[in-house]
């Protein structure tokens, strides 16, 4: 600590509490809007650092001593408050956020006592430049691939691994602040400065562990997905071939309607001819086709799945209302609608009834499309973290519901209802979107 007057331990605190506010923020996914939230930031940092250029004026021993280790609680507990990601990843990015002050402090002074005589302004200059180095850095380089990865860490990171981090952070810290060793020397200046690299470079190895599992249960989901698909295009190719069976049986009866209004008109029979039209006519327009909605993916798994179900003996009852052209992938109707029913499937045939039941229900309402899915279900389900928990150990299908949805800033709701197993998905659309794409 190089002292200095009451107005340069104040650009100190500023910077400091800048860093860790700021660096925070940037990682952030706040619970107020944007613009509510830099407020709020901008007057707990005010006040943080009148406090405690305050405390440095008139209790300046026991501020050298205590000082720096209290920024951890007053700064964390702060940012934990108003982040709406979970604790542990609110207590990784604090961490993140202390290690970074803690490399500016050191800097700062050991710079300027190393080559400058312990000079005040080179101090604050060291500060203030790697505050906008790391900032910058952060903002234009970091920001964006972690929170592209932050789902993974909030999936990953429990208790074990936040715990690990504070620990190896508040040991750096520990042995970089202790007063004892604080006089300028080599050895000191180097200890702290290979405590804090270890310490970086823990934080650095476990932000990428977690990053990989991540990732690795992503590929492990989008195989499942692949897979699925892979399940619906045999059932596809199925019903092709029994399209084409129709298609033949029908143009052999083509030949014969024909050949008996031929024995018609040249009988001269036109009365009988009439009937027989007749009859052919309302035996055409009372004939089901296999349509189930105007959107060519959606009627397709379906089909699919319900040809699937009828043929183990569950009763498959829909109601489906959605456009031709939705801005949904047809990857996604797959993720989506066939693990559904995928898991419906399982539920009912592990049901001790005679006639299990599927209904589906899927409606359109402006940009918003709305899926439940109700099944007949074994027996009571049951739930971790408001998801279903297989009894056979997997679960990936609702991941990947989870995540399809998500795409399109989507709820999903899993319940159990008078015996019955209960799926509720809500996707929101662009508004004024397209055609979805193929």
């Amino acid at each position: 600590m190089l002292g200095g007057s009451f107005w340069i331990a104040l650009l100190r605190n500023a910077i400091s509490a800048g860093l860790m506010l700021s660096f925070f923020l940037m990682l952030d996914r706040p619970r107020c809007s944007m613009k509510k939230t830099i407020w709020i930031y901008l007057v707990f940092g005010v006040l943080l650092i009148a406090c405690y250029s305050l405390w440095y004026l008139l209790a300046n021993a026991s501020f050298v001593k205590l000082a720096a280790f209290s920024t951890l609680p007053a700064i964390g507990s702060f940012c934990s408050l108003m982040s709406n990601d979970g604790i542990y990843l609110s207590l990784y990015k604090i961490a993140l956020a202390f290690y970074l002050f803690s490399v500016s402090a050191f800097l700062g002074v050991d710079v300027a006592r190393w080559w400058f005589g312990g000079n005040l302004l080179v101090d604050l200059l060291v500060r203030v430049t790697f505050l906008a180095l790391t900032l910058g850095f952060t903002w234009f380089k970091f920001r964006r691939k972690f929170l592209d990865s932050v789902d993974f860490l909030i999936e990953e990171m429990d208790l074990f691994s936040a715990v690990t981090l504070f620990v190896s952070v508040m040991f750096g810290a520990i042995m970089a602040y202790w007063p004892n060793l604080q006089g300028f020397s080599i050895f000191n200046m180097v200890r702290a400065f290979l405590i804090l690299f270890m310490a970086g470079m823990l934080q650095y190895a476990i932000l990428h562990l977690y990053i990989h599992l991540g990732l690795e249960h992503y590929y492990q989901a989008e195989k499942e997905l692949l897979e699925v698909n892979e399940q619906l295009l045999h059932s596809q190719m199925d019903l092709m071939r029994e399209s084409a069976e129709e298609v033949r049986r029908m143009h052999h009866d083509v030949r014969h309607h024909i050949l008996l209004m031929k024995e018609y008109v040249q009988k001269q029979e036109y009365s009988g001819l009439l009937d027989y039209l007749e009859q052919y006519s309302g035996d055409v327009e009372n004939q089901q086709w296999n349509h189930i909605c105007k959107n060519y993916a959606v009627s397709s798994i379906l089909s699919a799945y319900a040809r699937k179900a009828e043929s183990q003996g569950i009763q498959v009852e829909m109601n489906v209302r959605v456009a031709e052209d939705l801005a949904i992938r047809d990857i996604d109707w797959v993720a989506i609608l066939a693990n559904v029913f995928e898991n419906a499937l399982h539920g009912c045939l592990g049901a001790s009834v005679s006639t299990p039941v599927i209904y589906i229900y899927i409606a359109q309402k402006r940009n918003k499309v709305m899926i439940q899915c109700r099944n007949t279900s074994a027996g009571e389900v049951r739930f971790e973290k408001g998801l279903p928990c297989s009894q056979t150990g997997g679960g990936l299908g609702v991941l990947s519901i989870i995540k399809a949805a998500a795409r399109y800033e989507g709820e999903t709701d899993f319940s159990m209802e008078n015996g019955q197993f209960v799926t509720r998905i809500l996707l929101n659309l662009p508004v004024g979107a397209g055609s979805s794409g193929h």
